[in-house]
Parts: structure tokens; sequence; C-alpha cells
């Protein structure tokens, strides 16, 4: 039996603990709730009438829902094309950063040659430099090129970023040697270590910098505004940009929340979708580095 001493503190140890987990839940949903809020207003307000969104005092829970601000988006924006020029934009630059960031990284990370550290600090400086001081230049290039209004003119100033390198850099940096030096044995290349030893074994870090970049470029509203000006290539963000009312200017807020579900739909059904193999890709990259 144990004495009455004995158990009182430790009844107050699992009541300490009972109360820190209650706690500690409370206040992540709380911060649940917090952070997915605005999404619900934009789901609530998407499938609510005008007079609903805009009512003074605000209210969360609609008169009647309704499928009229889908009707009205497609009328007034090539909703089907736009979408398609955001899938062809996010898609082919994440597919060309894979490809560019990763063979910089490899360079940078696995060849010795002489320069290699002031070239990989050269680049990282550049991540201090905004891209609106850079946003000018580029675009006379892309204009002298006949890039605007194109979708090489989207894509190709957008082709590797210093961001994505760094991040493969800073993973290849951790990969053993042992692997490329017995692959050089075997008669393998640089390019065999690369294609065959080093990017099966770096599929967390490519998948982390494949889903921020893919989510970045399709949710980027500056670069496409200035680079087109044709609905045949401009991305889903932009056309919702200029997206306005026919009498006052401005485009009902219903609308502009059915236009935001629909832009953010395909984002939510991807991370759903890939949602337990991009946490581990994220908690294994960031254990690596």
């Amino acid at each position: 039996m144990i004495p009455a001493s004995v158990s009182r503190p430790h009844r107050r140890r699992n009541r300490s603990s009972l109360f820190s987990r209650a706690a500690v839940l409370i206040g992540l949903i709380l911060l649940t709730l917090a952070t997915t809020f605005p999404v619900l207003v934009v789901v609530i307000g998407a499938f609510s009438p005008e007079v609903d969104v805009i009512s003074a005092p605000p209210t969360l829970l609609p008169s009647r829902f309704t499928l009229d601000n889908f009707v009205e988006l497609s009328e007034r924006i090539p909703l089907l094309q736009e979408g398609w020029n955001s899938v062809a934009f996010a898609g082919a630059v994440t597919l060309c950063s894979l490809m560019f960031n990763a063979l910089a990284a490899y360079a940078l990370a696995r060849i010795d040659f002489r320069g290699r550290s002031v070239i990989f600090t050269v680049l990282v400086a550049t991540m201090m430099i905004p891209f609106q001081a850079l946003l000018v230049p580029i675009y006379q290039i892309a204009s002298d090129l006949g890039w605007v209004n194109t979708l090489a003119g989207l894509v190709i100033p957008r082709a590797a970023d210093v961001a994505g390198i760094f991040l493969l850099r800073q993973f290849f940096v951790t990969l053993p040697r042992d692997l490329d030096s017995a692959a050089r044995i075997d008669g393998a290349g640089e390019f065999r270590i690369f294609w065959s030893i080093v990017l099966p074994n770096a599929k967390p870090a490519l998948l982390t910098m494949a889903l921020f970049n893919f989510v970045g470029n399709w949710n980027d509203l500056l670069w496409p505004l200035i680079m087109t000006n044709d609905a045949a290539v401009r991305p889903l963000t932009a056309g919702l940009a200029l997206l306005t009312g026919s009498a006052t200017g401005v485009a009902p807020y219903s609308v502009l929340m059915a236009g935001s579900l629909v832009a953010i739909l395909p984002l939510l059904i991807i991370y759903l979708l890939i949602q337990r193999r991009f946490i581990e890709s994220v908690a294994m990259t960031g254990l690596k580095g």
C-alpha cells in the first residue's frame, strides 16, 4: 500500500501535467482558429450574396448559399484559360528550378574548383537585393528579347533562384563523400554521380524546394502583372487583380472571394495529397541542414 505522503505529490504532478497538456491543447486550438479564420471567411463569402458580404455589422453566416458568384466570375474573366496559365507558369518554373538549382548546388557542394567559396558567397549576398530593384533591368532585357506577354518571359527569368541553390547546396554537403569516391572508382562521371547517387539521396530537399517554389510562383502577382497584358498568357492571380466592376470600377467582394477560393483550391488539394510526405521532407531537411 502506497503511503499518503507519497501519493499526494504524485497526484499533484499528474494534475499539473494534465493542466499543462490542456493549456497547450487550448492554445493550439485558438491558434488554429485564428489562422484559419480568414480562409473560412473567404469560403463563406464565396457562396454568399453580395449584400451579406458588405453588410454592416458583418455577419459570418449568410442568409442563403448561392453559386452566382462563380458564374459571374467565369463571365468576367476566362477562368479556365488563366487557371491553365497558372499551372503552366508555376509548373514550368518549378521544373526548371529543380534542374538548374540542383546542378549549381552540386557543383558548389561536391566539385572542388578554384573560386568556389567566392562564387557561393557572391550568390548568397545577392539574396539581400530586393526583387523590386532588379525588376526594371530584367523587364528591359525580356522586352529586348521579345519575351513580354509570353510564357518564356514569365518562366526563364525565374528558372533558377539563389534560395533554392542555397537549400540544395547545404543538403548536398551533408551527403557522404565516400559515395562519390566509390562511383568514380567504378568509372562514373560527374553527371552520373549527380543523377544516380546525389539526387536519389536528396529527395526530401528536392520535394521541399519544389513545393515552396510552386506555391510561391502560383501566388505571385507582381511579376505576372508586369510581364503580361493578355488573358491568353496571364495567370489567374493577375486576372483576379485586374477584375473590376462594370459600373463602379470595383469588383464585388463576393466575386473576388469566389476567385480567391478557386485560386487556393488547387494548392489545398496538392497539400492534402502529399501532406505527410511534405512534413517528413521538411523535418529531414532541417535535421540534415
